[in-house]
């Protein structure tokens, strides 16, 4: 993961905030000064919150989760639709459509509607349609295209939220605190950081400043979703990691089993085993013989009685 540097937030002009006049006191604790009017950021405490969202996101990104980026000022738009691009996540640069979030399931239809018109023209049906038919036809696919293009690969809710300026997307920030989805921003001098759950105090208004912070997030996100794929290519090929107390386990099993197996198919060879170690034991003893003399039966005695006798 790249390391922020002060010096690069510093040329890209992230330091600058609102003018003194607006300023939202609850970011008091990121400003470092107050010049010309205008209130100076303390770049070290963003370098510190850049770091600590990127290792957050990252970890998003590892899950497999996606993150939705929302910027629908002019300077941002742009710079979001190229950088998130690059890294194949959703973005929104146009208007929020009211309900993203809490109405995801109505979205999703409308996203499907883009789906049967394209299916629709190469199937052919489409030329089967009029000519005025054909022409409204058009322009939804069109109209869905530029307001939900970008998240027709999100099939469901987002694993966090990026926000460029958020007193310009309250209603996005509204949507995702009542769903409890992770909120990530930059955050200027006049908004107010309790609403953000990771705040990235920086200027939100000039295009090179979200440059910088962008390229820096996407960064993390891209070496995620890398250290994901690795992952899913080591399991395929079978090099996961082998936990050595259960080789350990599979190994007992399978000399127990053995010895059970050598038991059943060769019990003669346990068995004299078994009255050498006797033998053995008695002779240990100090026992004067080790013999096993057999037990007479009753018509022996008789005949060896009788014998006697004569």
């Amino acid at each position: 993961m790249a390391q922020t540097e002060v010096k690069d937030l510093l040329n890209a002009g992230v330091h600058f905030g609102h003018l003194t006049r607006k300023w939202n006191p609850n970011m008091a604790p990121y400003i470092y000064m107050e010049r010309n009017g205008i209130h100076i950021i303390n770049l070290y405490k963003t370098a510190a919150k850049i770091e600590e969202a990127q290792t957050a996101l990252k970890k998003i990104a590892v899950s497999g989760r996606k993150i939705l980026f929302v910027a629908t000022k002019k300077q941002a738009k742009d710079i979001v639709a190229e950088k998130v691009k690059n890294i194949n996540m959703p973005y929104i640069t146009e208007r929020w459509p009211g309900g993203m979030l809490t109405n995801f399931v109505t979205i999703r239809k409308a996203v499907k509607k883009m789906a049967t018109v394209d299916r629709m023209k190469k199937d052919g049906t489409f030329e089967t349609l009029s000519k005025k038919e054909k022409l409204q036809v058009s322009r939804m696919r069109a109209k869905l295209e530029k307001n939900l293009g970008s998240i027709t690969e999100m099939t469901r809710l987002p694993g966090a939220l990026f926000v460029v300026d958020i007193k310009r997307e309250h209603i996005a920030i509204k949507e995702a605190q009542k769903l409890n989805i992770p909120i990530f921003a930059m955050v200027d001098t006049n908004s107010d950081p309790r609403e953000v759950d990771y705040v990235i105090p920086s200027n939100d208004d000039a295009s090179k400043s979200i440059e910088k912070i962008l390229s820096l997030v996407t960064l993390s996100i891209s070496e995620g979703l890398s250290e994901r794929k690795n992952e899913k290519e080591a399991i395929e090929k079978g090099e996961s990691k082998i936990d050595p107390t259960k080789e350990t386990e599979k190994s007992k099993t399978i000399t127990d089993t053995k010895v059970a197996t050598e038991v059943v198919t060769n019990p003669v060879i346990k068995v004299t085993d078994e009255v050498e170690t006797t033998a053995d034991l008695v002779a240990d003893s100090g026992s004067k013989s080790t013999e096993i003399k057999p037990k007479k039966t009753k018509a022996k005695a008789k005949e060896e009685n009788s014998k006697e006798k004569k």
